[in-house]
């Protein structure tokens, strides 16, 4: 086979692999219209309403799962799962701090996996344009928790708010820093857009900014987004990590 056919076929495979990504994923986007389609701001919480919402979560955990089978299972479908846990708990404001740690253990799980084997090919670059950018990274989230500090502490439960966003702030700017490590375009953007959601979610509860219109769409939106870039920088760093192994048995 010369050159030119390996090119073809090297194309033909990609525009398999990603037609096969995209049929995984429907089930995801489905979801997602779904929940947003039936979404109504302000609505008392229900068990139907927060499994429209988990779903998209646990429908990437599967996809996910199907394409990595185990090699997944303790990084990103772990953290999709947990994920889904946080968001159960966010349907009724009464358990927002277990949900604040249910998203918080998806963020190590998010990290670890940023660190493990499959991003190795990718591994961090001690230049300058990187430590400034985990500098600028971690400057956002400290004036962040500097300017959202004062409406901690008057909150309802602000002796544990106060310490629990703290740390929350300290693993998602982590999880940014590590998503920049990894030099995967989908993983970084991912956890930026999560950074975002985040951010925006934390501003509106504890009424640090004005109402904002399109508040809660913009939280789900770059939340869900989030969600699936990380979920497909996973999937391609297996792949990559797989297609190299291949390469060099051969």
């Amino acid at each position: 086979m010369d050159i030119l056919d390996t090119h073809a076929y090297d194309r033909r495979q990609r525009r398999y692999t990603s037609c096969a990504l995209f049929v995984s994923l429907l089930p995801f986007f489905l979801s997602t219209a779904l929940y947003f389609y039936l979404w109504t701001p302000g609505s008392p919480g229900s068990i139907m309403s927060a499994a429209v919402k988990t779903a998209p979560a646990l429908l990437l955990a599967a996809a996910v799962l199907s394409w990595n089978g185990g090699q997944s299972v303790l990084g990103v479908v772990g953290g999709l799962v947990c994920s889904a846990v946080g968001d159960w708990c966010l349907v009724w404001p009464e358990h927002f701090l277990h949900g604040i740690g249910a998203f918080a253990a998806a963020h190590l799980l998010y990290s670890f996996t940023f660190l493990s084997s499959n991003y190795s090919t990718y591994s961090a670059s001690s230049s300058v344009c990187f430590r400034f950018l985990y500098l600028i990274l971690f400057v956002i989230g400290g004036g962040f928790y500097i300017y959202i500090f004062p409406f901690l502490q008057t909150a309802p439960d602000s002796e544990l708010l106060v310490p629990a966003v703290g740390i929350y702030v300290v693993l998602i700017a982590v999880m940014g820093a590590l998503a920049i490590r990894s030099r995967h375009t989908a993983t970084l953007l991912g956890s930026l857009a999560f950074m975002v959601s985040d951010l925006s979610l934390a501003l509106q509860i504890f009424k640090a900014t004005p109402p904002m219109e399109y508040g809660n769409a913009l939280v789900m939106v770059t939340y869900y987004s989030a969600q699936l870039l990380i979920a497909v920088g996973d999937i391609k760093a297996v792949g990559n990590k797989d297609d190299f192994s291949k390469w060099k048995r051969s």
